[in-house]
């Protein structure tokens, strides 16, 4: 199996693996490319008056999606909480959405490409069009660069959008997904789940308690320490977090993630995460995850 990323710019459409040159540059280089001005489609513009991302990039399970572990059904597809009001938010402000998503699944010979693509089918009926998929497909040990942590699938999502990484930002529910938006330069914001651990919580510099209030403190203003006067709506990081999402009017009924939703089987707390390498309950870093940030103080959105 190659180690670069599969790529698709629509449902189940891919645009290719990465080609030799900027793209694959981009996420196989890390810092020292990332830098660089990369274009591969079409360019999404940055209007400086409202401080706004150029892209969102979304975790695809327990962010868009309830978590369901190494899931290639297409029936067991149930949005998560504020999602779909979420990303119409994102899309209703111009900015460009996109998906990146660790499926080592594959790689363990648990799900098939075509399973893969027909899930991200599902999920675009479901929650509407994102312009890029960023799927890693591969294992822990397969040495490739797009496998959260590893800032690949950001950078490659980026350049397929056309956007500066460092104007985009990473929604997901656990440290990997906050570690590959550091790695490449983007700012990153975690919406914990009943699978998200508190030392994760802790070391995240953004929190928010559901997705609509995540996409709200980014489209709200600079990350926290940069200059300038436009935060978001910041609150104390109590209550809200590890009491599950808010739902929104509209929205899809509330299922917890790791409890039955009719067609979702009970996961308790701790119990791995539907793509990434089972998680050890004795404290120790799970091998997915980025070294933990120095603990700050922890800023959460105010709850949708």
């Amino acid at each position: 199996m190659s180690t670069r990323p599969w790529i698709y710019t629509g449902p189940g459409k891919p645009a290719g693996d990465p080609e030799e040159g900027l793209l694959s540059r981009a996420y196989a280089c890390g810092c020292e490319e990332r830098s660089a001005t990369v274009r591969h489609g079409p360019a999404h513009t940055h209007h400086p008056a409202d401080d706004l991302p150029s892209a969102v990039l979304f975790d695809r399970d327990g962010t868009l999606v309830v978590d369901v572990p190494y899931n290639g059904d297409p029936a067991r597809v149930v949005p998560m909480p504020t999602a779909r009001a979420a990303v119409d938010a994102v899309r209703a402000r111009g900015v460009a959405v996109g998906v990146v998503s660790n499926q080592s699944g594959v790689a363990r010979g648990l799900l098939t490409r075509e399973q893969v693509e027909s899930v991200q089918r599902r999920v675009e009926e479901v929650l509407g069009p994102f312009g890029v998929w960023a799927v890693c497909p591969h294992g822990p040990d397969d040495g490739c660069g797009c496998r959260k942590p590893a800032p690949g699938l950001v950078l490659a999502a980026c350049a397929r959008l056309g956007v500066d990484p460092a104007r985009a930002v990473v929604i997901g529910d656990i440290a990997a997904d906050l570690g590959a938006a550091r790695a490449a330069g983007a700012r990153g914001i975690l919406v914990p789940t009943p699978a998200t651990r508190p030392e994760e919580t802790a070391a995240a510099p953004e929190t928010a308690p559901d997705l609509l209030s995540a996409v709200r403190l980014a489209l709200g203003g600079r990350r926290p320490g940069s200059d300038g006067s436009a935060r978001p709506p910041y609150v104390a990081c109590v209550g809200r977090v590890g009491r599950g999402p808010v739902p929104a009017p509209g929205d899809a009924p509330h299922h917890t993630p790791g409890t039955a939703s009719g067609t979702d089987a009970p996961r308790p707390i701790g119990a791995p995460h539907a793509t990434d390498t089972p998680r050890s309950t004795g404290g120790a870093t799970h091998p997915t995850d980025a070294p933990p940030a120095s603990p700050g103080t922890v800023r959460t959105a105010a709850p949708s």
